[in-house]
């Protein structure tokens, strides 16, 4: 097992400034290399305990905004545009980053595509759901309208 610190947000795994355990491999082959995590270390505790403190500052801030974000996500539809064939099957099907463009578009706000999270592929027209992380305490749920483009 590897004892790492966390540099960004890993889904399953915890956010930013965590320490966790992992197996050697997946340390090795993909945290590290993509830049997710650093080995542990004495002197990195204290990055660590920066990295929470900066995290938690930001934190009171943001739950005010996310709570916000949410009301405005839920309260509207969000439309997305896409290819379709004849009988609304889609080519390709809808990414995590064409619904963080499509909120943009909108006007609602900004999101992350890293915290869209859609539970099923969506790969045909009509309404389908998607759920976005805003914050550690904070998850909304987007209706989702997708149209064929013309």
């Amino acid at each position: 097992m590897a004892k790492l610190i966390l540099t960004n947000e890993v889904a399953g795994l915890g956010s930013a400034g965590d320490v966790i355990e992992v197996k050697n491999g997946y340390a090795r082959n993909y945290l590290i290399p993509q830049g997710y995590a650093v080995a542990w270390t004495r002197g990195g505790a204290k990055q660590v305990e920066s990295i929470q403190a900066a995290r938690k500052a930001r934190a009171i801030h943001d739950l005010d905004e996310a709570k916000d974000l949410k009301a405005k996500l839920e309260a509207n539809k969000v439309r997305l545009s896409v290819k379709a064939g004849a009988e609304g099957r889609l080519f390709g099907s809808v990414k995590p980053a064409d619904v963080a463009d499509a909120v943009s578009a909108a006007g609602i706000g900004s999101i992350d595509k890293r915290k869209v999270h859609i539970t099923a592929p969506i790969k045909s027209v009509g309404d389908h759901e998607a759920t976005v992380r805003l914050h550690d305490d904070v998850t909304a749920v987007i209706t989702l309208q997708v149209i064929a483009a013309k």
